[in-house]
């Protein structure tokens, strides 16, 4: 069968119930303003490759040499700022982020700095966890950047359309929803799966909020890395990006990173379910998520999901040991 190489395109309507469960996305008006714009000189020099079936795919890309202007943040303090001045600048980020994002739950730059000023513990042994793993070191030193610029998103939303005209059912059918259908998981790739996931859903992989508030390059790579990869992970778990698909992979990914921003969107997000999708989420996607991330056999943050593309699905999640969200 025809595979391909996948991108991302999605708009910036998720539910609102949800206060914190989405908030790595900014639409263009709030890019405009409240984004920090990198300097071309700054930015990640990148190179492309040919796949055997002809279609661009990004290589490594090359890190510029550290300067007093971080990469992926905010400009650093200055030397002399005092660790309390510091301290005292996060404290109030945080709580301003945490009050707004709760207020108003589309407010993506408002839950993505609640995370950059919340989690620098947690980014630190993330961290450690890649650079002993072996694609985890990989990613770190490669630095893969999820945007249309760096992976062939057009193509990948072409060839799910294309699918999904094909067998409106194979989103059931490869997340073992139903069975006998002509397409499965072991005739999807992961970037055919990935496609799918965009195309459905009119997703954009360039709304993603850039990280602003963490001043160590590396860390806030990984924390960049993070919120980049949130879709890939619908594409592998086959959760939708509804209020209850959200939470379920918002718990999954505490369970997998520890990130006090995934605790705090799984906790206080649940807070505006009613009582159905409250007994859903404890029943079903809790207990799933907690089995999967136990048993998994590498982290979510150790996969390099660019060199997964042709990957058939069902064979990336037999090698991870996670098995696609229940049906709910």
């Amino acid at each position: 069968m025809h595979r391909t190489v996948l991108r991302c395109a999605r708009s910036t309507q998720r539910s609102s119930i949800l206060p914190v469960c989405v908030g790595a996305r900014t639409n263009e008006a709030q890019a405009n303003h409240l984004i920090l714009e990198v300097p071309a000189s700054r930015r990640l020099a990148s190179s492309s490759s040919t796949t055997a079936e002809g279609v661009a795919s990004p290589t490594s890309a090359t890190l510029p040499p550290s300067s007093d202007i971080p990469f992926y943040g905010q400009p650093r303090p200055d030397n002399g700022t005092s660790v309390s001045s510091i301290i005292a600048r996060r404290v109030s980020i945080a709580l301003h982020s945490a009050v707004t994002a709760f207020n108003d739950p589309i407010r993506g730059d408002a839950v993505a700095a609640l995370g950059d000023v919340t989690g620098a513990t947690t980014l630190k042994r993330l961290r450690d966890e890649m650079m002993a793993h072996p694609d985890g070191k990989r990613v770190l030193i490669d630095r893969p950047i999820v945007s249309k610029d760096t992976i062939p998103v057009e193509e990948f939303m072409q060839e799910g359309k294309r699918i999904l005209a094909e067998d409106p059912n194979v989103v059931a059918s490869i997340n073992g929803h139903l069975h006998g259908n002509k397409m499965q998981a072991d005739d999807i790739t992961f970037g055919q799966a990935y496609g799918i996931f965009l195309a459905s859903h009119d997703y954009d992989p360039d709304e993603r909020a850039e990280v602003r508030y963490v001043e160590d390059e590396e860390l806030a790579y990984v924390m960049l890395r993070y919120r980049q990869c949130h879709d890939y992970w619908h594409a592998l778990t086959g959760l939708p990006p509804t209020v209850l698909g959200e939470l379920g992979l918002k718990w999954l990914e505490l369970f997998q990173t520890g990130l006090p921003i995934a605790a705090l969107s799984s906790t206080v997000g649940s807070l505006r379910l009613n009582a159905a999708e409250r007994r859903i989420l404890t029943d079903q996607y809790l207990p799933w998520a907690h089995e999967q991330s136990s048993g998994m056999t590498t982290g979510l943050m150790n996969v390099y999901y660019e060199n997964e593309f042709d990957t058939p699905l069902a064979d990336l999640r037999a090698r991870i040991n996670i098995q696609p969200a229940p049906k709910v």
